[in-house]
C-alpha cells in the first residue's frame, strides 16, 4: 500500500484512497468519469508538492485522503452552469487569453454594496469589461481591518455588502453578461479575529500551531534582520506581542494580520477548501494576496521560498481537480526577474498561476513620464521572460495601492551605481515635490525625504488633469493619461482598468480623507465613484468624455483586430527618439507611443530594414503615412495592416 492506501484501478487510472472510489461510485456516473479523468492527470504533481511539504508530519496518509475527498466533494456538490463552464473552459483552455479586459473596484466605493455592483453591469458591458475584480468583499474584522484584507470569515461576506446569496446573484447576472468574478483570496494572514486567532489566544494548542511564534526580543531581532518593512511608519517590524499567549507572532503587514504557518497541513487543507467553496458561489478568478510571503525560513528574508511555489502548486492541483474554469493570480509585486516562478518556471516546474501582475512595466511607465525617456520601458521589456501556454501578464495603470518604484532596481542597477536615483526623481515627481511638476499625489510611507517612497495617487491626479488650469493643459494631461493605458492595453494579455480612471478621476477628497478611519496614505487613491463624471462619459466637450469615447476606441480596436492579438509576439523596434517607444506585434501591428510634450515625425521604414507594408490607424482608420508618421505630445498610435 502506497500513503494514501492505494486500491486496484484500471490500467491509465489514478490509483485512489477506498473511500474516494467509493464516493465515486455512489455519485453521477458522467461527473464520476470526469472527476477520474482529472484526478489522473493532477494526483501526480499534488502527491508530490504535498509529500514534500508534509510527508514527514503525523498522519500525512490520512490528511491527504481527507484532502482528496474534501475536493471531490466539493466538484460533486458544484452547480451545474459551472460545472458546464467547467467543462467548456476545459475543452478551450486559453479561453482567458482571447481579449479579457479588466476592471478593478471596491464594492462600497464603486456601488454601495454587491447588489448595486448588479446596477453597474451595463457600464461595465459598455466598456468592454469581462473580468471585474471586486476587491476584499469577504467578512473582515472590525477596523483597522486594511480595507478588508484582515479576513475574519473565508465563508461570509462582509454584512455591510451583503450575503452569500448576493454573491452568488451578482456571479449568475455576471455571467450573463460575459463578466467573470475576482475576488482577493487573502493567503498570508488573517484578522486577529478570525476563530483560529481567536482559540490561539483562548489556549488552544492546535490552533496557537496555526501561526508563528517567537519567545524573545532576542529572536526577533534575528529574524528582523533580513526582513523587509511593509509599513515602516504606521507598522513598523514584523512581530506583534500577544500577552494570552506570553509571546510575539508573525505579522508581516499589521498587528492585526496573524500570519498563518503553512507548515501545518491543516492550514493548507482548510485555506483550499475556503477557496474551492468560494468557487462553487460563483467566483471565477481569485487574486492571490501576498503569496510571496507564505513560508518562514530563519536566515533568509522569508519571500520567494521553494515552498511558496509547492503550495501554490498544490492548491492548482486541487483547483484543476475541482474548478478547471477558475482562474488563479499571483499577487507578487515584485522584480520581473523574481516573477517566472509564479508561472510555474522555477527550480521545481508545474502549472501554477494562470496570470501575474507585470508591476515593472506600470512602474516603468510612470518613470518614462517623468523622464520623457522611454529607456526604462526598453529595458523591462527586453528583460520580461516568454510564458508557458496557458499564462499571460496582468498590465494595469493604477490600482489600490501605491506605485512601487523599487520593482526597477535590478534594470537600474544592470545600467550603473548610481542609476537609482532615477527612482528618488520619480517619487518626488510624483508626490509633487519637483518644481515644474504637474502631479497632485503623495509620498506613500514618508519617513526620510531622501529616500524613495511609494506614490499615492489616482491616475488622473499623477497625470495632471487636477492641477490642469488652461486648456492646453488639460488637453496634456488627458493625453499622457491616454498614452499610459493605450499602452497597458497594447501589451496586456489582461489589461485591468482600476475605477474612475476611464472618466479620469481624481483623488479622494479632503473631506472624505478627514472621516476615514486609520492613517493609510493609500486612501487617496481610493475614492467614490463620481456620480458627475459618469454622467458626463458620453458628453465629447468634457474630459472624461474625451477619456472615455478614447478608451473605449482602443478596446474595441484590440477586439476587432486579430493582428492586436497576445498570441502575436511582441518585439520593441528601435527609434532615433529617446522619447518614442515603437513596438510590433506579430508582423501585421504597430504600436507607437510618445511620451514627450514635443510634437515628433518618424520614419516608420527606417526602423525596419525589410520596409512595411501600409498600414491603418485602427481607431481613426486613416491610412498611416509610413515615411512621416506624425505623433502629437504625449500620442499613442495603434497601425494594423488590416484595411478598413
Amino acid at each position: 500500500m502506497s500513503v494514501i492506501e492505494d486500491c486496484p484501478t484500471l490500467a491509465g487510472e489514478a490509483h485512489l484512497p477506498v473511500v474516494l472510489n467509493d464516493l465515486l461510485a455512489h455519485a453521477d456516473a458522467d461527473r464520476a468519469d470526469v472527476l477520474r479523468a482529472r484526478l489522473a492527470q493532477e494526483l501526480p504533481v499534488l502527491r508530490d508538492r504535498l509529500s514534500r511539504l508534509y510527508s514527514n508530519t503525523p498522519d500525512y496518509a490520512q490528511w491527504l485522503n481527507r484532502v482528496l475527498v474534501q475536493t471531490v466533494q466539493i466538484a460533486l456538490d458544484r452547480p451545474a452552469e459551472l460545472w458546464a463552464l467547467d467543462l467548456q473552459r476545459e475543452a478551450n483552455p486559453n479561453w482567458h487569453l482571447q481579449g479579457m479586459l479588466g476592471y478593478c473596484t471596491y464594492t462600497d466605493k464603486f456601488a454601495g454594496n454587491l447588489a448595486g455592483v448588479r446596477e453597474r453591469i451595463p457600464h461595465l458591458q459598455e466598456l468592454g469589461v469581462t473580468y471585474l475584480h471586486l476587491l476584499p468583499f469577504l467578512k473582515p474584522g472590525t477596523p483597522p481591518n486594511d480595507g478588508g484584507f484582515a479576513v475574519a470569515s473565508y465563508d461570509e461576506v462582509d454584512p455591510h455588502l451583503g450575503n452569500l446569496s448576493d454573491l452568488q446573484q451578482l456571479t449568475r447576472e455576471l455571467r450573463a453578461a460575459g463578466i467573470s468574478l475576482c475576488s482577493d483570496f487573502v493567503l498570508n494572514h488573517v484578522s486577529h479575529e478570525h476563530t483560529w486567532a481567536v482559540q490561539a489566544r483562548a489556549g488552544s494548542a492546535q490552533h496557537q500551531s496555526f501561526f508563528h511564534w517567537v519567545k524573545s526580543p532576542e529572536q526577533i531581532g534575528q529574524f528582523e534582520k533580513n526582513l523587509v518593512q511593509i509599513f515602516p511608519n504606521t507598522a513598523p517590524g514584523n512581530f506583534t506581542f500577544v500577552p494570552e499567549v506570553n509571546a510575539w507572532t508573525w505579522t508581516t503587514f499589521y498587528p492585526y494580520q496573524w500570519d498563518l504557518n503553512y507548515a501545518q497541513p491543516v492550514v493548507f487543507s482548510e485555506m483550499a477548501k475556503s477557496l474551492l467553496q468560494l468557487a462553487n458561489h460563483g467566483v471565477e478568478a481569485f487574486r492571490l494576496d501576498s503569496t510571496g510571503f507564505l513560508w518562514k525560513r530563519a536566515g533568509t528574508n522569508c519571500m520567494n521560498q521553494p515552498e511558496v511555489h509547492w503550495l501554490l502548486q498544490a492548491l492548482r492541483c486541487l483547483t484543476n481537480i475541482a474548478a478547471p474554469g477558475t482562474l488563479l493570480k499571483a499577487e507578487a509585486i515584485m522584480p520581473t526577474q523574481d516573477l517566472p516562478p509564479y508561472f510555474g518556471l522555477g527550480p521545481t516546474q508545474g502549472p501554477e498561476c494562470h496570470v501575474a501582475y507585470h508591476s515593472s512595466l506600470m512602474s516603468a511607465s510612470w518613470v518614462a513620464l517623468a523622464e520623457e525617456n522611454t529607456q526604462i520601458i526598453h529595458d523591462v521589456l527586453s528583460h520580461t521572460p516568454a510564458l508557458p501556454d496557458g499564462c499571460t501578464w496582468m498590465t494595469y495603470v493604477r490600482c489600490h495601492d501605491d506605485i512601487g518604484w523599487n520593482v526597477l532596481r535590478p534594470e537600474l542597477d544592470a545600467r550603473g551605481s548610481d542609476e537609482r536615483s532615477r527612482l528618488l526623481h520619480a517619487s518626488q515627481f510624483f508626490a509633487g515635490q519637483i518644481e515644474g511638476s504637474y502631479a497632485k499625489g503623495a509620498a506613500f510611507q514618508a519617513s526620510d525625504a531622501n529616500a524613495v517612497h511609494g506614490t499615492n495617487g489616482m491616475a488622473g491626479a499623477l497625470v495632471g488633469l487636477t492641477s490642469a488650469h488652461t486648456p492646453e493643459e488639460h488637453s496634456a494631461a488627458t493625453s499622457r493619461l491616454l498614452l499610459l493605458q493605450s499602452l497597458s492595453l497594447f501589451v496586456g494579455g489582461l489589461p485591468l482598468i482600476y475605477m474612475g480612471d476611464e472618466l479620469g478621476q481624481g483623488n479622494t477628497t479632503a473631506a472624505e480623507l478627514a472621516v476615514r478611519q486609520g492613517p493609510d496614505g493609500r486612501e487617496l487613491h481610493r475614492p467614490v465613484f463620481d456620480e458627475s463624471l459618469f454622467a458626463q462619459r458620453h458628453d465629447s466637450n468634457t474630459t472624461a468624455g474625451i477619456l472615455y469615447a478614447m478608451l473605449r476606441g482602443y478596446v474595441n480596436a484590440k477586439k476587432q483586430h486579430a493582428a492586436l492579438s497576445t498570441a502575436h509576439a511582441l518585439r520593441l523596434m528601435p527609434t532615433p527618439h529617446p522619447s518614442v517607444l515603437l513596438l510590433q506585434r506579430g508582423e501585421e501591428a504597430l504600436g507607437l507611443f510618445n511620451f514627450s510634450r514635443t510634437h515628433v515625425t518618424l520614419d516608420l521604414n527606417a526602423s525596419f530594414s525589410s520596409g512595411l507594408q501600409p498600414m491603418w490607424n485602427a481607431l481613426t482608420r486613416e491610412k498611416a503615412d509610413m515615411l512621416a508618421c506624425s505623433l502629437m505630445p504625449y500620442a499613442a498610435i495603434w497601425l494594423t495592416a488590416q484595411r478598413p
